[in-house]
Formats: C-alpha cells, sequence, structure tokens
C-alpha cells in the first residue's frame, strides 16, 4: 500500500476534531474535554478568548477564530468536528457552510432523531448548564422550537457546585456533589412533567453523570458521547465477522 502526506498536517489517525472554549475547569473522564472518554484518538483545538456567554452574545467577533479553529483541525486531517459546549449550536448552520467536512456541534442535534421514538403526547427532558443561555434564539439555530417541540428544559445554574466549577470556573470539581444536583435535576423534570420518555443531556459536562441518572429514573438517557461515538462509527465501519 502507498500512503501520500497531506501538506501541512504532522500527525494522523484522529477521525474527529473537537473545538474547545477557553475555560478553565477539570475535565474528567466522560467530559468531552478529556481524552480519555474515548475509545479513539480526538483531536482539541482551543478556540482563545472564546466563553459560553460571549459566544451567544457576540456572534460575528468570535465567529472568524472560531472557523479559524475548525479550519485548522480540518487541516490536521481530522473528518468531522464537534465541540465541547452545547451553545456552540449558535454556529452550527455558518460552520457547516464554510468547511468541506460534517459538524455536529450540539449534543441537541440529536433531538431531531429522539422526538420520532416518543409519541406525540410524550416529551424529551433536557439538562443543561445555564437554562438562560439556552433561549428561542439558540434553539432556533438548529431548528428547535420550544412552543411546537416536545422539550422540558431545566437548568444547573443555580446549583452551587455546578456553577461553581462550570459557569464561575473556579477549577474544583466535586463530582459527588454535581452528581446528586444532576440528579436531583431529573427527578424534579420527572415530578414536573411525568409524560418524559427519556432524557438529553445538553452540556458537554453531563456525560460522567449520565449513567447515575439512567439509573436513578429508568429513562434511556443521551448525550454528548452517544452522539459523538454514533459519529464515529459512521467513519469507522468494520467487517462483520462471516463465522459468527
Amino acid at each position: 500500500m502507498i500512503y501520500y502526506a497531506n501538506p501541512g498536517q504532522v500527525s494522523y489517525g484522529e477521525t474527529l476534531g473537537i473545538l474547545m472554549l477557553d475555560s478553565y475547569a477539570p475535565f474528567i473522564p466522560g467530559d468531552i474535554g478529556n481524552a480519555h472518554t474515548f475509545p479513539f484518538p480526538v483531536r482539541y483545538e482551543t478556540v482563545n478568548g472564546l466563553k459560553s456567554n460571549n459566544m451567544v452574545e457576540s456572534d460575528d467577533k468570535f465567529y472568524y477564530p472560531f472557523l479559524e479553529a475548525a479550519r485548522n483541525l480540518v487541516q490536521n486531517g481530522v473528518k468531522a468536528i464537534t465541540g465541547d459546549c452545547g451553545y456552540m449550536a449558535i454556529f452550527q448552520k455558518r460552520l457547516s457552510r464554510d468547511l468541506k467536512v460534517p459538524v455536529f456541534l450540539s449534543s441537541l442535534l440529536q433531538f431531531h432523531f429522539l422526538k420520532h421514538l416518543i409519541q406525540e403526547d410524550e416529551k424529551i427532558g433536557v439538562i443543561t448548564a445555564d437554562s438562560n443561555l439556552l433561549d428561542q434564539n439558540l434553539l432556533s439555530s438548529i431548528d428547535i422550537h420550544s412552543m411546537e417541540d416536545p422539550i422540558v428544559i431545566k437548568g444547573l445554574e443555580n446549583e452551587p457546585n455546578f456553577r461553581s466549577f462550570a459557569i464561575d470556573e473556579w477549577g474544583i470539581l466535586d463530582t459527588e456533589k454535581v452528581q446528586v444536583e444532576v440528579v436531583t435535576a431529573a427527578k424534579q423534570l420527572c415530578a414536573d412533567y411525568p409524560d418524559i420518555k427519556m432524557f438529553l443531556l445538553e452540556c458537554s459536562m453531563l456525560p460522567p453523570y449520565a449513567k447515575a441518572v439512567q439509573d436513578e429514573v429508568n429513562l434511556p438517557v443521551f448525550d454528548y458521547t452517544s452522539m459523538i461515538n454514533y459519529v464515529y462509527s459512521a467513519f469507522t465501519r468494520k467487517p462483520f465477522d462471516e463465522g459468527h
């Protein structure tokens, strides 16, 4: 077999590229910002100066460094691009137009598939970092309409342990306390909306707590990892063993 070098590329084998916020937080296994989350290599690229709040508030100012970081990932061989913050959905359509690889920036992109798995009178519970940022303007960027679609949202912005590490970025994470807050939020949503039939964890920092939520509410739980693994499998299919 003959291989050819890609000009400007100095490493190989990373199918997926992940755009990172310029954040200060410990990323544990399960978090999208921790490479041990995945059973395959990924490539990271930080967008300097990009925070969740200024991304949502100032589209044009931060889009161009966002695009440059994405192009760096493509230059280094990735075949598809995701991100470490669901609020990157604000750039979803724009970045898709400007790149030549598939782009899937928000775990909420799974919503359009999931709503076909439930009945018309049932709902999908979404847990997000900050429900104030996940407003209709942001939802509209990926064609979700809160008044029409079967979605109910609960934010963790008032949970002290989650807020201190994920929003205020104190640099300290107490996983046991955060897990209690996430599970409690899921249980509260189920109490408020008994017709919830599945959960979608919007924030990229929430997959470490997906199993705890699943065990507590006994419902399907989707998140960033379910989306990323799904897309990765489309690029790396393996032959079936004919002997079994």
